[in-house]
């Protein structure tokens, strides 16, 4: 039954079916692995508590690597507590630390679920830490839920709306057109709608907004708009999953980043925070990254301080 795919063929996302993956372990499903990794991991993230300790019964060692990380780290990473528990009740250990020094326990501090392991004696957050927890609390409760799929927006420290028009050379678009603009977007030419975008101040900065399109995220946005200051934009991608780039006083810093995923193997101990506090929360994480505190959902989602027409030339690269 083993073969090539380890005795996991046919399995998906759906890990939670305990006596499912019983009997494929029984009948010689190698614990160890399957064609995406290992199955701990994947049952971590995606699996129900029985089948994370099925699995972590049958592993040589519950704090086996992935990708630098253990399945604790991705139970904990990912929002999911039940499986935490059951992952250190098998004596996986919630201190040892992983990307940017943090440990899953004491990541798990900064989320909703600060009393999931008995923290040892000194184990704590700094004061910076638990200022940055309880904005990602307050900033994603004004946003609240809302659907980002095809929106495109930049977030930008230290400058308002009307110096960001000015950085865009900008001129204005009547509200009437961007309320029927709005209505059915797809019903314009694109290459005219994708150059219309809403510009709102927030405290902190302002946001560059565009609820169809991905152009508030073009290079050459992100660059003008950065001039000595530093600027987030995300695309929320319906067919591919959201895409972030920063821009850095005029500069392109980092493209083809994932706002709301999961941190990288090289983030620093702030980037990693920032990913735990903001998980598939991904305006939330582009209006962190900048320094924003936006109160509710206007910038993004309109009606915005102002909407400008972009020049037509000149804004793609730069």
């Amino acid at each position: 039954m083993t073969g090539d795919s380890g005795g996991w063929a046919g399995m998906g996302w759906d890990w939670t079916d305990a006596e499912g993956i019983r009997r494929r372990l029984d009948a010689g499903a190698d614990p160890e692995r399957w064609p995406g990794g290992r199955p701990l991991h994947r049952a971590a993230l995606y699996g129900s508590p029985e089948v994370v300790a099925e699995l972590a019964a049958r592993v040589a060692d519950v704090d086996a690597l992935e990708n630098g990380v253990t399945a604790l780290w991705e139970a904990v990473m990912s929002r999911r507590p039940e499986n935490a528990r059951v992952l250190a009740a098998a004596g996986a250990d919630p201190w040892r630390e992983s990307i940017g020094g943090w440990s899953p326990g004491r990541l798990s501090l900064a989320g909703p679920t600060p009393d999931l392991f008995p923290a040892p004696e000194g184990i704590r957050l700094t004061g910076a830490e638990r200022a940055a927890a309880e904005e990602a609390r307050r900033l994603t409760a004004a946003l609240g839920v809302f659907p980002v799929d095809g929106t495109g927006l930049a977030c930008v420290a230290g400058i308002d709306a009307e110096e960001a028009v000015r950085r865009l050379d900008g001129r204005p678009v009547d509200d009437d057109f961007v309320d029927e603009l709005r209505e059915d977007p797809y019903a314009y030419d694109m290459d005219e709608t994708l150059r219309i975008v809403g510009v709102t101040s927030v405290p902190g900065g302002c946001v560059v907004t565009q609820p169809w399109g991905y152009a508030p995220q073009m290079p050459g946005v992100l660059t003008r708009l950065s001039a000595g200051t530093v600027c987030y934009g995300l695309y929320a991608n319906p067919k591919s999953g959201n895409q972030g780039g920063i821009a850095r006083d005029g500069r392109m810093e980092g493209g083809d980043l994932h706002p709301g995923g999961g941190p990288d193997v090289h983030d620093s101990p702030s980037e990693v925070l920032a990913s735990y506090l903001y998980r598939h929360e991904p305006v939330a994480y582009s209006c962190a990254r900048t320094g924003l505190r936006p109160t509710d959902r206007r910038a993004v989602v309109g009606p915005a301080d102002v909407w400008i027409e972009l020049p037509r030339a000149g804004l793609r690269s730069r």
